[in-house]
Order: C-alpha cells, then structure tokens, then sequence
C-alpha cells in the first residue's frame, strides 16, 4: 500500500477523518468510523481496519473483541483530502449487533 499520510487533511476534522469501509467485492457499505494519523498509519503497516474511538478515545482495531477483521485491500482519498474509503475484505459482519453492515435501519417518515 503506497504512504498516503503526509497527503491527508487531520487539521479539518481536529485529527480525524471519516473513513467510509466498503466490501470491495460486494460493494456493500460496510460503516462510517473515524481515523487519526495513529490508526491510518497501524491500517497501512498491518493490512488491518484500525480506527480511532470517538467514544472510547483510544485506538481500535476491526475484530480485535469479534474476531471479524477486515483486510484492507485498497486506500482511497477524495479530493480535498479530508475522507478516506477502505476497500476491504471481510471475515465477518461489520457491525457491533451482529448485522452484516451498519446501515440496516430506515428512517421512517
């Protein structure tokens, strides 16, 4: 994976950036979490999804309580340099309930 860091916009978002995490092969939007400089940098030298905790406040990785890692395969950055999507590999559901993405509930009208 190419070194991206030094081109990512931190300052924007106080230190974080959202990072979107698709299934590369399905294309499923698997969840929205947030990366620091810290887990950006843990993502590209381990292959793994590592992510800052807004609301623990430390640094997680991806199935390091569920065993469902997620094997990055690709780093995109959009345009302004302040999001990033990770295009991974799954080994199981994304989301904390057990659900395959994060994004299963509808907002009713």
């Amino acid at each position: 994976m190419e070194k991206i860091i030094d081109n990512i916009d931190f300052k924007k978002g106080n230190g974080l950036v959202p990072v979107i995490v698709q299934d590369i092969n399905t294309k499923d939007v698997l969840t929205l979490a947030y990366s620091n400089k810290e887990s950006l940098e843990l993502t590209q030298k381990t292959g793994n999804s590592w992510f800052w905790s807004r609301s623990r406040n430390k640094l997680w990785m991806k199935g390091e309580e569920s065993g469902n890692v997620q094997k990055v395969k690709e780093i995109l950055v959009d345009c302004d340099s302040d999001a990033i999507i990770y295009l991974v590999e799954p080994s199981g559901p994304a989301c904390h309930t057990g659900e395959k993405v994060c994004f299963h509930n509808s907002l009713k009208k």
